[in-house]
């Protein structure tokens, strides 16, 4: 009996336009944020979380390509593939610039992007034949550095809108949110997570009210914030660190919320970050859990060769 054959063209990759994407739009927020909306790190501690960031992931390249006896990712392809291989460095470096403050300390920045990188690389799961990270890399990078540095912070609510008055007030969040949605809608496909995480907020933010007698509008505003919207659109929709079926988004974004209610009413600081981590963690130990036969996930009876190889490049869906 012959196997049918797949209907219509293999999937297109996203995560290479979606990566360059999220570049360009972090990138112009931190250009804006150094001339216009008032971020208060220095150029210098942007310098040393992008090329530490930079270094590392080159240095781990490198040493993996020798160690695998294969040539590093960056190299065959002209600039654009080294271009394409900096994009998650990239995209770490400035997130950590712009959600860390140490006053004018650099160290802290130096220590982030290390362990925003190497979490890459220690931190993985094989699923479906391939090893993958489960563990957001600037989400890492801040949670460890709070975590082990007391005197560290996350940037105020005031930092991406400390110079801005009158309307732009409401424009900015406004942009995020129309960008953020289309980037996710077109590329990601986390639209279905988003919503859960905000819904799950919501109900999180209400039960708050209902046991603890908080005020409701007090506990709902800060996701309307410029940085829980950078957090909603830009850190949690990681295409890589987060399921890709809709029932495994569903769960991922109510699992946050939960935990981040549970954080917040435990008085933990900074719960959102590690909300997240937690959250990672615990998909990433599943996923070692379901490798090793320990926990069985619903699997088709008998798949055509060639959807077994498209679905082969496709992060399983916890």
């Amino acid at each position: 009996m012959t196997a049918a054959r797949p209907s219509g063209p293999p999937k297109k990759d996203l995560r290479v336009p979606a990566l360059r994407r999220f570049a360009i739009a972090i990138t112009v927020l931190n250009t804006l944020g150094h001339t216009v909306l008032g971020f208060e790190t220095s150029l210098a501690q942007v310098a040393v979380s992008l090329g530490t960031a930079y270094a590392t992931e080159y240095l781990i390249e490198i040493v993996s390509a020798w160690s695998d006896k294969r040539r590093p990712a960056f190299l065959g392809g002209g600039p654009v593939r080294v271009m394409d291989f900096m994009l998650p460095s990239h995209i770490s470096g400035l997130a950590l610039s712009m959600l860390l403050y140490s006053g004018d300390r650099l160290l802290p920045f130096f220590f982030a992007a290390v362990i925003a990188i190497t979490s890459k690389t220690v931190f993985t799961a094989t699923t479906k034949g391939k090893t993958r990270h489960f563990l957001n890399p600037s989400n890492t990078g801040i949670a460890a550095t709070v975590f082990l540095f007391p005197w560290v912070a996350v940037a105020p609510p005031y930092h991406f809108t400390e110079d801005l008055f009158g309307a732009w007030d409401w424009a900015l969040p406004a942009l995020v949110l129309c960008t953020g949605s289309l980037l996710n809608a077109k590329l990601t496909k986390k639209i279905p997570l988003i919503l859960a995480w905000v819904a799950g907020f919501i109900v999180q933010a209400s039960v708050r009210h209902l046991f603890y007698n908080t005020w409701l509008p007090a506990s709902i505003a800060p996701i309307t914030g410029v940085g829980y919207l950078l957090f909603t659109f830009y850190m949690v929709t990681d295409p890589g660190t987060t399921p890709s079926s809709r029932r495994g988004q569903i769960i991922f974004g109510l699992s946050l919320s939960g935990v981040y209610g549970a954080l917040l009413a435990l008085h933990i600081q900074y719960q959102i970050f590690f909300a997240l981590f937690i959250v990672c963690m615990t998909r990433g130990l599943i996923l070692h859990a379901v490798a090793r036969g320990w926990v069985t996930s619903r699997q088709p009876v008998a798949a055509p060769p060639a959807v077994a190889a498209e679905e082969a490049r496709q992060p399983v869906a916890v």
